[in-house]
């Protein structure tokens, strides 16, 4: 791999040839040789490094994304985060992978092309003629520095105040075609704080990168090879296993729908994570009711806009025929952040939750996160453990499942989420600027000691659903309602882990979890967009072997583990009741056989078997 090191504190860059598998393999490596496990987060040697994978260039599908790797302002130990098709572009400046140490004393942004790598001082812009914040940055700079993204057929990647003020700030990038934004392909790097890391560890605002190189390995143009592969394996062509195989994420006839929203509320119905995770407790027939009508409410309107009316299905700027971008009046609509500051957040009108996501994504946050939090939030205050006022608030939000007029109170509970979400930017408030400092797990503790006479069976950590590393790392995890999410797996909030809703004993869902967190970590190393996993996954070793003649090194994921021990971030034992809830609910929900929870002691022995099921599985010794 070409690998671009660039030293902010003395403004010099080199480019160093290094033999790596994928991009996590060489950020693993190099996050090892700068011994950033004994670092501060934000510390300013500890390297930040985006790249791509080896297949990029050809005539391979989705293979274009670029991953983040980055020490976590949450999880405090290694993190991944993709963001689609920039690879497309990137890879054009002949780099595969940047790494930047140091900082820089002014904001700047990187700009880097086969003939040069600059780094030019630039002010954040929030408000540039019609957008605003990161998209109003991505304006500003696509208009003044239009020579460079002219030239090279570059593509930006930014951040946003959510970088700048909080732990939780994100990636963010527009596809440009023809010297224009083309909307529909947009994407985020949203998990782990990796925007906040770029920015509070580097000061660094955006990378632009283009130019005309391409392939890196002659091999990803023979499309008879590919297609030789595929047949063999599948008997089928390739692109007939690629249609196959992406049906959820384009078009599923059988559901006259397509896409992540569009088709996870019409398969999980009941199992929907809501209200914080509050409705594991309640039956079947009333989260049946809640189930309907979000789909009439919240489902419904995107899918008569995007399915019937304007079928506007975009890519995010890869090599791909699949169009997952599913859009909506100019948004790009996913279930998961729609999710998260929708139902999740107690509020079920879809136009509501696309104006809090299109702040939030304005911001440059990731949605999931901020949806934990205000449902979090929501639930203190309707439990009496903080008082609105507390928060910046002046009304008290609907948070009773039982009781939840489905219209009425989502718009009230939309307008009290975008005075947090303002909140936690502007750090308006001592609480909401706690959190927007130190995240979830911290504040959880700070407040429990705060405002210890008002708590009498749960604490403030028991109305949030997260998993905990080490003495202050963490992570909310993905909104899916089963024990993967929060089992202890050293890499969550991805999907490195069984996210479905099932339920086994810990031995066996340790190695279920442990199997995907192999093949998850695989994919991303090579760069390939995981909604093609069940394309790719069967033939990895084939395929790299015939493209690069090496073999596929499956260790990579014990590599991460192995860095997550020295760095003081194992996965520890739940600190919040309804995490250990999420579990247990599951098993009651499936009657399970396999275990009982009944006692505390249930919880702790599920969870200590299964991680040493896991360490088993993963062959660890002591590690120094």
């Amino acid at each position: 791999m070409k690998v671009l090191f660039i030293n902010l504190d003395k403004l010099e860059y080199k480019i160093i040839n290094i033999d790596s598998q994928g991009i996590i393999s060489l950020g693993v490596k190099i996050h090892n040789e700068y011994e950033s496990w004994k670092k501060d987060i934000y510390d300013p040697s500890v390297p930040f490094i985006f790249g791509l994978g080896p297949f990029v260039g050809g005539k391979l599908f989705g293979v274009h994304r670029m991953i983040a790797i980055f020490k976590s302002p949450l999880t405090r130990t290694l993190h991944f985060s993709s963001i689609g098709g920039v690879g497309y572009k990137f890879m054009g400046s002949g780099i595969d992978a940047i790494v930047i140490i140091g900082y820089l004393k002014e904001p700047s942004v990187i700009f880097i092309s086969p003939d040069n790598v600059k780094i030019e001082s630039v002010n954040y812009v929030n408000s540039y003629k019609n957008y605003k914040g990161v998209y109003a940055f991505s304006r500003y700079l696509l208009e003044k520095y239009n020579d460079f993204f002219s030239n090279y057929n570059a593509r930006a990647v930014v951040v946003g105040e959510g970088a700048m003020y909080t732990y939780n700030g994100n990636l963010f990038s527009f596809d440009i075609v023809n010297g224009e934004f083309r909307i529909g392909s947009e994407d985020f790097s949203g998990r782990g704080g990796v925007g906040s890391s770029l920015f509070k560890g580097h000061n660094i605002l955006g990378i632009v990168s283009g130019g005309n190189y391409k392939y890196r390995y002659e091999k990803v143009n023979d499309f008879q090879l590919i297609n030789k592969i595929f047949l063999e394996k599948f008997g089928k062509s390739y692109i007939e296993v690629i249609n196959e195989k992406t049906k959820k994420y384009k078009y599923d006839p059988e559901t006259g729908s397509g896409g992540t929203f569009g088709e996870n509320y019409l398969l999980y119905k009941e199992f929907l994570p809501l209200f914080g995770y509050k409705s594991i407790y309640y039956s079947k027939e009333l989260r049946r009711k809640h189930y309907e009508n979000i789909i009439e409410l919240f489902w419904k309107p995107f899918q008569e806009e995007v399915f019937i009316k304007s079928k506007s299905w975009f890519t995010c700027g890869d090599l791909c025929n699949v169009a997952c971008k599913k859009v909506y009046k100019g948004k790009k609509v996913d279930y998961e952040p729609f999710h998260s500051l929708g139902p999740f957040i107690g509020n079920y009108i879809f136009e509501e939750a696309l104006k809090l996501v299109d702040l939030v994504d304005q911001y440059g946050m990731d949605a999931i996160e901020v949806g934990y939090v205000i449902s979090w939030l929501f639930d203190l205050i309707e439990n009496k453990l903080l008082e609105p006022g507390e928060v910046g608030l002046n009304d008290y939000p609907i948070f009773n499942f039982e009781n939840f007029d489905p219209k009425n109170d989502s718009y009230k509970n939309s307008k009290i989420a975008e005075k947090i979400i303002e909140g936690l930017i502007k750090k308006n408030n001592e609480i909401l600027s706690l959190i927007s400092e130190r995240g979830i797990r911290v504040s959880s503790k700070i407040l429990n000691e705060k405002y210890k006479e008002r708590i009498k069976d749960n604490k403030f950590n028991d109305y949030v659903v997260y998993a905990s590393f080490g003495n202050e790392g963490y992570i909310t995890p993905n909104l899916y309602w089963g024990p993967g999410v929060v089992a202890p797996m050293y890499i969550l909030g991805k999907y490195w882990t069984d996210y479905s809703n099932s339920f086994a004993r810990p031995e066996d869902f340790a190695r279920f979890s442990y199997g995907r967190a192999i093949n998850e970590s695989l994919v991303e190393d090579l760069g390939i967009c995981r909604f093609y996993r069940g394309v790719y996954e069967p033939v990895l070793d084939r395929l790299y072997k015939e493209i690069t003649g090496k073999d596929l090194d499956k260790n990579l994921y014990k590599e991460i583990v192995e860095y997550s021990i020295k760095a003081n971030a194992e996965p520890v034992l739940w600190e919040s009741k309804r995490a250990m809830d999420l579990v247990s609910t599951m098993c009651r929900e499936l009657n399970s056989k396999d275990w009982k929870f009944e006692r505390y002691e249930d919880y702790v022995e599920w969870w200590k078997r299964f991680k040493e099921s896991l360490d088993k599985y993963l062959g660890l010794k002591n590690i120094q």
